[in-house]
């Protein structure tokens, strides 16, 4: 006899009869299904539930359930948590539940018992073939239709001794990819198979490696919906969650829940090898589930209130995600459960940190205003488990809450959307940027330097994801989003591209020239900027999208990664991957990575010039700067011009403390006189150097034996 809450249970009588699956109460922690030695417990959070189903599934295409239970209040619930064990099922089990309560959407409460709802803590979503989305929206049943949970053990993995590399903020260099997209063009080499797949990716991990990337920070891998999209199209980028836990199946070679999750750990145990990281893009402002037009999934159906943010008075969703509905982050059982499931990729996936989508949503409370001191974001700022990962926040919304430079914390390191957008205007030639460039070569002082934050704490980047490629913004004065459906409508309208005198493609050897040294300049300003350098997949060898800047339904060509480039930009590719060596040629003493910005920008000696020495011209109408840092460590110096005005200048080099000056960078060279290994760099004798318009220079002072 069993005694649970004071009473009293017989096993004999929870025994089935068909295949010994028997039934005992269960616990309520932890939550989701936890293999035991017998069976599964499953627990799942629900307050104003007054009748919850389980159903066992016999696989994803089943359209009914093999087996149902009935969760009894009195026996399986404790507090808001219901909970069973069902003994003699395990890994691969089918799941998913019925939730009855009441139906009040102006109160919040959404219940509806003829939706089948997946696990939020699984860590397996089996799509069947007859997976339907619309039939998840409106009333009636979609039993034969649902997405179901899958039961998941994580024992057999073999991590062979896996080591993450730990790289520090001052040896990092982020490069953003998209999993499938990286491997799915015809070009890439990859067998047909493993084409758009982690294991995809694993093929290239040489050319990451000979890239310099230390991190890869790959789009979101969270399980999610491809219908969410515009009809006839698929959603590409994955910023559609429908759990926080699962793997997306479709970015594995067998297309299969299970196997996607030890592919994954695969492709983080090879990366590791190489010595690099893995950053995982997560999106918990918002889900899949839309608003109350969407479909019910999960969270809606399960406790409403709980997981998004509602209007009191009409029920309605807050939109600060732009996706229709918005996480309501702060609530104890969400912001617990994204706690959770950053553990859980950190313990059993191995990842090594999170870039967090739209991450000012988590700094707003449940009526959508923002918090001076949010919960969640301290929370992850401090925690122990996470406390070796690295942490990055899109420190904006969709709602107008800009919190760059700004953003609450300790350890976060931001994504510097004004470092894009004043190197993008400074080098297009836009009056009075000349100021805002400076700060932003600078690891943004303006910003940073009041709270005391690391220099490492800006995330530069020039493109990404979300926008133009660095092709495109050389190349296209407009958008071109018409392949998207939305009449050109969406995507953001301010890019600071230029197209140099055609609209896209040209044969004019004048205006490619030009477009292919603004490519370099802004390249060589990413990589020699303080702070941490993020390159966009295929920026190195000027991937195109056509004008498209809002890619997000493209699953083709248009978005994918054409490996073709290679060898058409291999000057391009060259100049990166030796920008990647400058970067990371210096002692790798972390001289600067328990300082903060201000004492760093103290200890380098910054001197600013014009065309003469210590004479720099920070008028409106001024679009060319240059400047001379030092090294405290090596003792070597650097000499930088950036002239982003049409005509060439010539500059008087300014005196150095020890050797001749060494030319290391011109961008108005053709390869591969444009950059030179530091230790090959050819000795400069003149007393003045002429930088073509629209070209940046870089020179360097190496210190003899003598003075170190």
């Amino acid at each position: 006899m069993n005694r649970v809450d004071g009473l009293e249970v017989s096993l004999s009588t929870a025994l089935a009869a068909d295949n010994q699956i028997y039934t005992l109460p269960g616990e309520a922690f932890p939550l989701g299904s936890s293999v035991r030695e017998n069976g599964v417990n499953f627990s799942v959070y629900s307050k104003d539930a007054t009748r919850v189903t389980l159903h066992l599934f016999a696989s994803a295409d089943a359209t009914g359930p093999f087996r149902s239970f009935e969760l009894s209040p009195a026996l399986h619930k404790r507090g808001h948590y219901w909970f069973i064990f069902v003994g003699n099922i395990g890994h691969g089990q089918y799941y998913g539940f019925q939730v009855d309560g009441p139906w009040l959407p102006e109160r919040g409460l959404r219940f509806d018992s003829e939706k089948v709802l997946i696990d939020p803590y699984c860590q397996a979503v089996g799509f069947g073939r007859n997976y339907s989305r619309q039939r998840a929206i409106g009333t009636g049943s979609n039993m034969d239709a649902c997405m179901k949970s899958i039961v998941v053990d994580h024992s057999g993995f073999d991590w062979q001794d896996d080591v993450a590399p730990r790289h520090s903020l001052t040896d990092t260099i982020i490069y953003e990819m998209h999993v499938a997209g990286f491997t799915r063009h015809p070009s890439s080499g990859v067998v047909s198979a493993k084409k758009g797949t982690f294991s995809g990716i694993i093929e290239k991990i040489p050319y990451l490696k000979s890239l310099g990337v230390t991190a890869v920070e790959l789009m979101p891998v969270q399980q999610f919906d491809v219908d969410d999209a515009p009809e006839g199209r698929d959603n590409y980028w994955g910023y559609s969650p429908i759990n926080f836990f699962a793997v997306h199946a479709d970015y594995s070679v067998e297309k299969a829940p299970l196997s996607a999750i030890d592919e994954f750990k695969t492709l983080v145990r090879e990366l590791h090898k190489a010595d690099i990281e893995v950053i995982l893009d997560v999106v918990f402002n918002h889900t899949s589930e839309g608003d109350e037009h969407g479909p019910t999934f999960c969270f809606k159906g399960l406790q409403n209130g709980a997981y998004y943010l509602l209007d009191k008075k009409t029920g309605g969703y807050g939109n600060y995600s732009g996706c229709g509905n918005t996480c309501n982050a702060n609530h104890s059982v969400l912001r617990r459960m994204i706690i959770d499931a950053l553990h859980y990729w950190v313990t059993e996936m191995h990842v090594d940190g999170f870039r967090f989508d739209l991450a000012s949503v988590l700094a707003r409370d449940s009526q959508g205003h923002p918090m001076k001191e949010p919960p969640l974001l301290w929370s992850i700022d401090s925690d122990p488990i996470l406390c070796s990962t690295k942490i990055i926040a899109e420190a904006w919304d969709a709602a107008g809450l800009y919190q760059v430079g700004s953003f609450i914390g300790d350890r976060w390191n931001e994504w510097n959307g004004k470092f894009r957008d004043d190197v993008r205007a400074f080098w297009r030639g836009d009056a009075g940027y000349v100021s805002r460039f400076a700060s932003r070569v600078l690891g943004s002082p303006d910003m940073y330097c009041s709270r005391h934050h690391s220099p490492h704490r800006s995330v530069n980047f020039i493109c990404a994801h979300d926008g133009f490629t660095l092709n495109d913004l050389v190349s296209y004065s407009e958008k071109h989003n018409e392949a998207n459906g939305e009449g050109n409508r969406d995507g953001d309208n301010h890019n600071l591209s230029s197209n140099y005198g055609v609209e896209g493609p040209t044969e004019i050897a004048e205006i490619e020239s030009l477009r292919h040294r603004q490519c370099k300049n802004m390249l060589a300003t990413l990589f020699l900027a303080l702070g941490t350098p993020m390159l966009n997949m295929g920026d190195e060898v000027r991937r195109t999208q056509q004008g498209n800047n809002n890619a997000y339904c493209q699953d083709n060509e248009l978005s994918w990664f054409d490996w073709g480039l290679v060898d058409t930009h291999s000057d391009l590719l060259r100049f990166v991957t030796l920008l990647s060596q400058l970067r990371t040629a210096e002692p790798t003493i972390d001289w600067n990575m328990h300082m903060s910005l201000n004492s760093v920008l103290e200890d380098v000696g910054i001197r600013w010039h014009g065309i003469q020495p210590d004479q720099p011209d920070w008028s409106e109408n001024s679009h060319s700067i240059a400047l001379t840092v030092y090294h405290p460590i090596t003792q070597d110096e650097l000499y930088v011009i950036c002239n982003a005005f049409w005509d060439p200048l010539e500059f008087t080099l300014p005196d150095r403390h020890c050797s001749d000056w060494h030319l290391v960078i011109n961008t108005a060279k053709p390869s591969p006189h444009d950059i030179y290994p530091i230790d090959e760099a050819p000795l400069y004798t003149r007393d003045t150097i002429l930088a073509t318009g629209r070209s940046m220079i870089v020179m360097v002072a190496k210190a003899t034996q003598a003075t170190k």
